[in-house]
């Protein structure tokens, strides 16, 4: 796993997307085939798709003029219709690494549309960490989340 990494992942109604993100020219990602859809309950499940999305890598995709961008990939695996819906009640976490250093980073929603890394959600591993040692660190994290989410009747 000598490449960077560009992963994100998106936790909706206990349900964990992990799409392929391809890259873009220009460095911009956008998500792609094949998205891996596991139950936030299914700790070996989340670890299988975790390995296989970072083994994929970041896929080359051709840069699409904004009236041939289609539909977000995830949108069909959650069986819905618009970007808003599936956004609503969303947590959303990016695990990137750049010259071997892992982070993981949950994002925040903007007010004015969009999502950035919310700098008290960032998680910055030492050099030299694996990719298991992240994929079981975001693991913990998704138990986190989804057992506050059941204290609080989500």
């Amino acid at each position: 796993m000598g490449d960077d990494v560009n992963c994100h992942l998106y936790l909706r109604k206990g349900t964990l997307y992990l799409p392929t993100m391809g890259k873009m020219e220009e460095g911009f990602y956008r998500g792609v085939e094949p998205v891996e859809v596991v139950s936030a309950s299914d700790v070996e499940g989340i670890r299988q798709a975790l390995r296989a999305t970072i083994a994929r890598g970041n896929p080359t995709v051709p840069m699409l003029r904004r009236r041939d961008i289609p539909p977000p990939v995830l949108l069909r695996h959650a069986a819905l219709k618009s970007s808003s819906a599936f956004e609503r009640g969303m947590r959303f976490w990016t695990i990137d690494s750049e010259d071997g250093i892992f982070r993981i980073s949950g994002q925040k929603e903007q007010p004015e549309r969009g999502w950035k890394d919310d700098p008290e959600q960032i998680i910055t591993f030492p050099p030299g960490s694996t990719a298991d040692q992240v994929i079981d660190r975001m693991i913990e994290i998704l138990q986190d989340v989804t057992r506050d989410a059941k204290r609080s009747g989500m």
